[in-house]
């Protein structure tokens, strides 16, 4: 349960990086390496992540396979981890809109 709330921090880190004024290379690095970590994923995965952030420096612009994995995995989190991390408390019911009286409109 915890891991999956540290996951959506990490995710929150990359994405508050690569969308603010600071698009730091080397801390976009380190949310992508930990969280493939966090995830124990293959080697093979860690060398493609790598690469690709290497492409990305070279480039001067954010490769789309790490666009694709980071939005993958934020996808794949429990709903309540990303409400967590993102400091939501108590979550609201989308489907219980309460009632709706004709002085509302």
């Amino acid at each position: 349960m915890g891991s999956e709330v540290y996951q959506a921090q990490v995710l929150r880190a990359f994405f508050d990086t690569i969308t603010g004024t600071d698009r730091n290379l080397t801390r976009i690095y380190m949310c992508v390496i930990s969280l493939a970590k966090l995830r124990m994923e293959s080697p093979e995965k860690i060398r493609f992540l790598a690469e690709q952030m290497q492409a990305s420096k070279a480039k001067h612009e954010l490769s789309i396979d790490i666009l694709d994995y980071m939005v993958s995995v934020a996808n794949s989190l429990e709903s309540w981890a990303g409400q967590s991390a993102f400091g939501i408390t108590t979550p609201a019911k989308s489907d219980d809109f309460g009632s709706v009286s004709l002085d509302s409109f």
